[in-house]
């Protein structure tokens, strides 16, 4: 057996997320079954992160363990055959480190959020951006994205994970490297908006979370200084709207 690493994209719009969950479509499900199908035997895979339902995917890093002597490149076109378009393995590798995990060797994750700041809808972008008619101001929004750069409890802005008894409660320290808002140039999808962050880890909503509060300091509902208040309260409740799923993609995991 040899390690191998995928690299996959998905449109998560009618999957009920990444992780593997009884009775449901997942991104992971669906690969895992494609590949025992092709191996003929039991595999275990390791994603780099989980993505809720609804939630895409163009970077996402699988690993697992293969025969030695398996064709990746036909394995490749045959997973994508089963699972495409929906689901595409973009990349498939050897890798030489036995040891390279998908998620603990991860140095960081990589989202993109994408906005339709218009008046009219985009039919061709209603899977993939949150529609927002309300004018928004950018600097504003960027200007709000200050705070949240370095170590910080994101509290605030992540839905905490169910503590079994006895068990201490999970830590909501994360390391943001980068966030920011851009206009994307263009022609051919006016008033689109793109919130890029980067981090050593996310906690459950975190991304969307952070959205949606800078979606309202660029209507105006808040101020950017507000989210430094937002952040150091460690509440959840002081947050505010989660924004819808379908505009948020994983773009890349990174390793180093």
């Amino acid at each position: 057996m040899r390690r191998a690493r995928f690299t996959v994209a998905y449109d998560g719009t009618d999957l009920s997320g990444f992780a593997e969950q009884v009775g449901v479509r997942t991104v992971m499900g669906e690969i895992r079954a494609a590949v025992e199908l092709v191996a003929r035997r039991p595999i275990d895979l390791v994603g780099a992160g989980r993505t809720d339902a609804g939630v895409h995917g163009w970077g996402q890093v699988i690993s697992c363990d293969l025969p030695e002597g398996m064709d990746l490149a036909g394995l490749q076109r045959r997973i994508n055959s089963m699972c495409g378009p929906q689901i595409a393995v973009r990349d498939i590798e050897w890798v030489d480190d036995d040891e390279f995990n998908a998620r603990f060797s991860a140095t960081y994750r990589h989202y993109r959020y994408h906005v339709l700041n218009a008046r009219e809808p985009n039919p061709f972008m209603a899977r993939t951006a949150w529609h927002v008619l309300e004018p928004l101001q950018v600097w504003a929004m960027n200007l709000a994205c200050d705070p949240l750069i370095g170590e910080h409890d994101f509290t605030s802005f992540c839905r905490k994970p169910k503590t079994a008894p006895g068990r201490p409660e999970k830590s909501m320290v994360r390391r943001v490297i980068s966030a920011d808002w851009k206009v994307v140039a263009g022609g051919d999808h006016p008033g689109l908006l793109r919130f890029e962050i980067r981090a050593n880890a996310f906690c459950h909503q975190m991304v969307r979370s952070i959205v949606g509060t800078l979606v309202d300091v660029g209507m105006g509902k808040i101020h950017a200084g507000d989210v430094r208040a937002i952040l150091m309260r460690q509440d959840r409740q002081v947050a505010r709207q989660v924004a819808p799923p379908h505009g948020l993609v994983l773009w890349e995991v990174g390793y180093s």
